[in-house]
Protein backbone atom coordinates (compact mmCIF):
# COMPACT_ATOMS: atom_id res chain seq x y z
CA UNK A 1 0.00 0.00 0.00
CA UNK A 2 1.46 3.31 -1.11
CA UNK A 3 0.50 6.89 -0.29
CA UNK A 4 1.76 10.26 -1.42
CA UNK A 5 1.48 13.51 0.55
CA UNK A 6 -1.16 14.37 3.15
CA UNK A 7 -3.92 11.79 3.53
CA UNK A 8 -7.20 12.67 5.26
CA UNK A 9 -10.53 10.92 5.64
CA UNK A 10 -13.79 11.50 7.55
CA UNK A 11 -13.65 10.29 11.14
CA UNK A 12 -16.45 7.82 10.32
CA UNK A 13 -14.00 6.11 7.93
CA UNK A 14 -11.47 5.38 10.70
CA UNK A 15 -11.64 1.62 10.14
CA UNK A 16 -11.70 1.79 6.33
CA UNK A 17 -8.92 0.72 3.99
CA UNK A 18 -7.74 3.96 2.36
CA UNK A 19 -7.16 3.62 -1.39
CA UNK A 20 -5.50 6.65 -2.97
CA UNK A 21 -7.12 7.04 -6.39
CA UNK A 22 -6.37 10.72 -6.98
CA UNK A 23 -3.80 13.05 -5.53
CA UNK A 24 -5.02 16.33 -4.11
CA UNK A 25 -8.27 18.13 -4.89
CA UNK A 26 -9.55 19.01 -8.36
CA UNK A 27 -10.68 22.45 -7.12
CA UNK A 28 -8.20 23.28 -4.33
CA UNK A 29 -9.09 26.99 -4.14
CA UNK A 30 -11.23 27.26 -0.99
CA UNK A 31 -9.94 30.07 1.22
CA UNK A 32 -10.23 28.06 4.45
CA UNK A 33 -8.58 24.82 3.31
CA UNK A 34 -4.88 24.06 3.48
CA UNK A 35 -5.11 20.29 3.13
CA UNK A 36 -3.82 19.57 -0.36
CA UNK A 37 -1.33 22.37 -0.95
CA UNK A 38 1.53 19.86 -0.97
CA UNK A 39 0.53 18.23 -4.27
CA UNK A 40 -1.13 19.22 -7.54
CA UNK A 41 -4.25 17.32 -8.53
CA UNK A 42 -3.75 14.27 -10.69
CA UNK A 43 -5.41 10.92 -11.28
CA UNK A 44 -3.28 7.89 -10.52
CA UNK A 45 -2.88 5.37 -13.36
CA UNK A 46 -5.38 2.53 -13.18
CA UNK A 47 -2.70 -0.21 -13.16
CA UNK A 48 -1.12 1.40 -10.06
CA UNK A 49 -4.48 1.52 -8.29
CA UNK A 50 -5.22 -2.11 -9.12
CA UNK A 51 -1.76 -3.08 -7.88
CA UNK A 52 -2.49 -1.29 -4.59
CA UNK A 53 -5.73 -3.28 -4.27
CA UNK A 54 -3.78 -6.51 -4.74
CA UNK A 55 -1.25 -5.37 -2.12
CA UNK A 56 -4.05 -4.53 0.30
CA UNK A 57 -5.66 -7.92 -0.28
CA UNK A 58 -2.35 -9.58 0.57
CA UNK A 59 -1.78 -7.45 3.69
CA UNK A 60 -5.33 -7.19 5.05
CA UNK A 61 -6.84 -10.44 3.88
CA UNK A 62 -10.30 -8.91 3.75
CA UNK A 63 -12.00 -5.56 4.30
CA UNK A 64 -15.56 -4.47 5.03
CA UNK A 65 -15.02 -0.77 4.29
CA UNK A 66 -12.94 1.18 1.77
CA UNK A 67 -12.49 4.93 1.38
CA UNK A 68 -11.29 6.39 -1.93
CA UNK A 69 -8.79 9.20 -1.40
CA UNK A 70 -7.87 12.02 -1.94
CA UNK A 71 -10.20 14.99 -1.95
CA UNK A 72 -12.40 14.32 -4.95
CA UNK A 73 -12.25 10.81 -6.41
CA UNK A 74 -15.52 11.36 -8.26
CA UNK A 75 -13.56 13.66 -10.59
CA UNK A 76 -12.14 10.52 -12.19
CA UNK A 77 -13.63 9.24 -15.48
CA UNK A 78 -16.67 7.14 -14.70
CA UNK A 79 -15.44 4.04 -16.54
CA UNK A 80 -12.22 4.13 -14.50
CA UNK A 81 -14.13 4.41 -11.23
CA UNK A 82 -16.34 1.50 -12.26
CA UNK A 83 -13.24 -0.64 -12.89
CA UNK A 84 -11.87 0.26 -9.46
CA UNK A 85 -15.15 -0.65 -7.76
CA UNK A 86 -15.28 -3.96 -9.62
CA UNK A 87 -11.71 -4.75 -8.55
CA UNK A 88 -12.44 -3.87 -4.92
CA UNK A 89 -15.51 -6.06 -4.64
CA UNK A 90 -13.67 -8.92 -6.35
CA UNK A 91 -10.74 -8.59 -3.92
CA UNK A 92 -12.67 -8.29 -0.65
CA UNK A 93 -15.44 -10.82 -0.06
CA UNK A 94 -16.79 -8.93 2.98
CA UNK A 95 -16.83 -5.49 1.37
CA UNK A 96 -20.10 -3.68 2.12
CA UNK A 97 -19.15 0.00 1.96
CA UNK A 98 -17.10 2.22 -0.35
CA UNK A 99 -17.03 5.95 0.38
CA UNK A 100 -15.37 9.05 -1.01
CA UNK A 101 -15.30 12.82 -0.81
CA UNK A 102 -17.10 14.47 -3.73
CA UNK A 103 -16.69 18.02 -5.01
CA UNK A 104 -19.80 19.88 -6.18
CA UNK A 105 -18.34 20.74 -9.60
CA UNK A 106 -17.15 17.18 -10.18
CA UNK A 107 -20.53 15.84 -9.12
CA UNK A 108 -22.32 18.17 -11.55
CA UNK A 109 -19.97 16.92 -14.26
CA UNK A 110 -21.57 13.48 -13.99
CA UNK A 111 -24.87 12.63 -15.65
CA UNK A 112 -27.57 11.02 -13.56
CA UNK A 113 -26.95 7.80 -15.51
CA UNK A 114 -23.29 7.90 -14.47
CA UNK A 115 -24.13 8.57 -10.83
CA UNK A 116 -26.62 5.71 -10.77
CA UNK A 117 -24.09 3.39 -12.42
CA UNK A 118 -21.52 4.22 -9.73
CA UNK A 119 -24.10 3.60 -7.00
CA UNK A 120 -25.11 0.28 -8.57
CA UNK A 121 -21.44 -0.74 -8.77
CA UNK A 122 -21.06 -0.29 -5.02
CA UNK A 123 -20.06 3.30 -4.28
CA UNK A 124 -22.28 3.64 -1.24
CA UNK A 125 -21.49 6.80 0.74
CA UNK A 126 -20.36 10.24 -0.40
CA UNK A 127 -19.21 13.26 1.62
CA UNK A 128 -20.03 16.66 0.13
CA UNK A 129 -18.45 19.84 1.49
CA UNK A 130 -21.52 22.09 1.40
CA UNK A 131 -19.96 24.58 3.89
CA UNK A 132 -22.87 27.04 3.67
CA UNK A 133 -26.19 27.66 1.96
CA UNK A 134 -25.40 31.37 1.57
CA UNK A 135 -24.68 32.17 -2.08
CA UNK A 136 -22.62 35.27 -1.33
CA UNK A 137 -20.52 33.42 1.20
CA UNK A 138 -19.86 30.51 -1.16
CA UNK A 139 -18.39 33.06 -3.56
CA UNK A 140 -16.30 34.71 -0.86
CA UNK A 141 -14.69 31.43 0.17
CA UNK A 142 -14.11 30.48 -3.48
CA UNK A 143 -16.03 27.25 -3.37
CA UNK A 144 -16.40 27.33 -7.14
CA UNK A 145 -20.18 26.93 -7.30
CA UNK A 146 -23.26 29.00 -6.54
CA UNK A 147 -25.80 28.00 -3.91
CA UNK A 148 -28.24 26.66 -6.56
CA UNK A 149 -25.42 24.59 -8.06
CA UNK A 150 -24.42 23.23 -4.65
CA UNK A 151 -28.02 22.30 -3.95
CA UNK A 152 -28.36 20.56 -7.32
CA UNK A 153 -25.17 18.55 -6.73
CA UNK A 154 -26.54 17.31 -3.41
CA UNK A 155 -29.99 16.59 -4.81
CA UNK A 156 -28.48 14.60 -7.69
CA UNK A 157 -26.52 12.46 -5.23
CA UNK A 158 -29.65 11.82 -3.15
CA UNK A 159 -31.66 11.01 -6.29
CA UNK A 160 -29.00 8.48 -7.28
CA UNK A 161 -29.52 6.83 -3.85
CA UNK A 162 -26.13 7.59 -2.34
CA UNK A 163 -25.86 7.79 1.43
CA UNK A 164 -25.05 11.51 1.46
CA UNK A 165 -23.18 13.18 4.29
CA UNK A 166 -23.26 16.97 3.94
CA UNK A 167 -20.51 18.88 5.74
CA UNK A 168 -20.97 22.48 6.90
CA UNK A 169 -18.66 24.97 8.61
CA UNK A 170 -19.75 26.88 11.70
CA UNK A 171 -18.24 30.36 11.89
CA UNK A 172 -17.55 30.59 8.17
CA UNK A 173 -19.18 34.02 7.84
CA UNK A 174 -17.31 35.62 10.74
CA UNK A 175 -18.83 38.02 13.23
CA UNK A 176 -22.04 39.99 12.97
CA UNK A 177 -25.32 39.52 11.14
CA UNK A 178 -23.74 37.43 8.34
CA UNK A 179 -23.25 34.68 10.94
CA UNK A 180 -26.98 34.19 11.43
CA UNK A 181 -27.68 34.63 7.71
CA UNK A 182 -25.21 31.81 7.05
CA UNK A 183 -26.89 29.61 9.66
CA UNK A 184 -30.40 30.19 8.33
CA UNK A 185 -29.41 29.75 4.67
CA UNK A 186 -27.56 26.55 5.50
CA UNK A 187 -30.58 25.09 7.28
CA UNK A 188 -32.74 25.96 4.27
CA UNK A 189 -30.31 24.24 1.89
CA UNK A 190 -30.14 21.11 4.03
CA UNK A 191 -33.95 20.96 4.11
CA UNK A 192 -34.03 21.11 0.31
CA UNK A 193 -31.07 18.73 -0.21
CA UNK A 194 -32.25 16.04 2.26
CA UNK A 195 -28.95 14.29 3.07
CA UNK A 196 -28.92 11.40 5.52
CA UNK A 197 -26.13 12.93 7.61
CA UNK A 198 -25.17 16.49 8.47
CA UNK A 199 -21.67 16.94 9.85
CA UNK A 200 -20.97 20.32 11.44
CA UNK A 201 -17.39 21.48 12.00
CA UNK A 202 -15.99 24.79 13.21
CA UNK A 203 -13.79 27.03 11.11
CA UNK A 204 -10.17 26.74 12.20
CA UNK A 205 -7.73 29.06 10.40
CA UNK A 206 -4.94 27.05 8.79
CA UNK A 207 -1.54 28.76 8.31
CA UNK A 208 -0.73 29.90 4.76
CA UNK A 209 -4.39 29.96 3.67
CA UNK A 210 -6.20 33.12 2.54
CA UNK A 211 -8.55 32.87 5.54
CA UNK A 212 -5.60 32.72 7.94
CA UNK A 213 -4.16 35.88 6.41
CA UNK A 214 -7.56 37.59 6.69
CA UNK A 215 -7.65 36.74 10.40
CA UNK A 216 -4.11 38.07 10.87
CA UNK A 217 -4.94 41.40 9.22
CA UNK A 218 -8.29 41.77 11.01
CA UNK A 219 -10.28 41.49 7.79
CA UNK A 220 -12.02 38.42 9.22
CA UNK A 221 -13.18 38.21 12.84
CA UNK A 222 -13.59 34.73 14.26
CA UNK A 223 -16.67 33.99 16.34
CA UNK A 224 -16.11 33.32 20.01
CA UNK A 225 -17.25 29.89 21.28
CA UNK A 226 -20.68 31.04 22.40
CA UNK A 227 -21.35 32.89 19.14
CA UNK A 228 -20.42 29.67 17.32
CA UNK A 229 -22.92 27.74 19.44
CA UNK A 230 -25.58 30.36 18.66
CA UNK A 231 -24.98 29.65 14.99
CA UNK A 232 -25.33 25.91 15.59
CA UNK A 233 -28.55 26.54 17.50
CA UNK A 234 -30.03 28.50 14.59
CA UNK A 235 -29.15 25.71 12.18
CA UNK A 236 -30.69 23.05 14.40
CA UNK A 237 -33.84 25.10 14.90
CA UNK A 238 -34.23 25.73 11.16
CA UNK A 239 -33.82 22.13 10.01
CA UNK A 240 -37.19 20.46 9.50
CA UNK A 241 -36.40 17.28 7.55
CA UNK A 242 -36.84 13.93 9.31
CA UNK A 243 -34.85 11.80 9.76
CA UNK A 244 -31.42 13.45 9.67
CA UNK A 245 -28.44 12.31 11.68
CA UNK A 246 -26.68 15.40 13.04
CA UNK A 247 -23.00 14.79 13.75
CA UNK A 248 -21.50 17.66 15.71
CA UNK A 249 -18.77 15.82 17.61
CA UNK A 250 -15.83 16.77 15.36
CA UNK A 251 -12.69 17.76 17.24
CA UNK A 252 -12.92 21.34 15.91
CA UNK A 253 -16.21 21.97 17.72
CA UNK A 254 -16.40 23.68 21.11
CA UNK A 255 -19.27 21.47 22.27
CA UNK A 256 -19.95 17.90 21.08
CA UNK A 257 -23.57 17.66 19.95
CA UNK A 258 -24.99 14.52 18.41
CA UNK A 259 -28.42 13.16 17.65
CA UNK A 260 -31.16 12.49 15.16
CA UNK A 261 -33.44 15.22 13.86
CA UNK A 262 -36.27 15.47 14.55
CA UNK A 263 -36.56 13.08 17.57
CA UNK A 264 -33.58 14.57 19.46
CA UNK A 265 -34.02 18.18 18.34
CA UNK A 266 -35.42 19.55 21.60
CA UNK A 267 -32.72 17.82 23.64
CA UNK A 268 -29.89 19.12 21.43
CA UNK A 269 -31.21 22.68 21.38
CA UNK A 270 -31.72 22.59 25.15
CA UNK A 271 -28.09 21.52 25.64
CA UNK A 272 -26.79 24.29 23.38
CA UNK A 273 -29.04 26.90 25.02
CA UNK A 274 -27.94 25.83 28.48
CA UNK A 275 -24.25 26.21 27.63
CA UNK A 276 -24.78 29.55 25.87
CA UNK A 277 -26.71 30.96 28.81
CA UNK A 278 -24.14 29.69 31.32
CA UNK A 279 -21.25 31.48 29.58
CA UNK A 280 -19.08 28.96 31.42
CA UNK A 281 -15.88 28.14 29.47
CA UNK A 282 -15.41 25.03 31.61
CA UNK A 283 -18.31 23.45 29.74
CA UNK A 284 -16.50 23.83 26.42
CA UNK A 285 -13.60 22.03 24.85
CA UNK A 286 -10.46 24.03 25.45
CA UNK A 287 -8.30 25.13 22.53
CA UNK A 288 -5.81 22.46 23.60
CA UNK A 289 -8.52 19.81 23.15
CA UNK A 290 -9.69 21.06 19.77
CA UNK A 291 -8.17 20.33 16.37
CA UNK A 292 -8.82 19.54 12.75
Amino acid sequence: MRYEGTIIRPFSEADSYLLQCTLGCSHNQCTFCGTYKDKPFRIRPLPEIKEDIRMARHCLGDARKVFLCDGDAIAMPTDMLLEILTALYAAFASLRHVGTYVGPKSTLGKSMAELRALRAAGLTKVYLGVETGDDRLLGEVRKGVTAPQMLLAGQNLVAADFNLSAMVLLGLAGRGEPSQMHARATAEMINAMRPRYLAAMTVTPVPHTPLFRQVETGAFELLDPFETLAEMRTMLDGITIDPLKFVGVHASNYLPVNGTLQPDKARMISLVDDVIHSRDPRRLRSDAQRGL
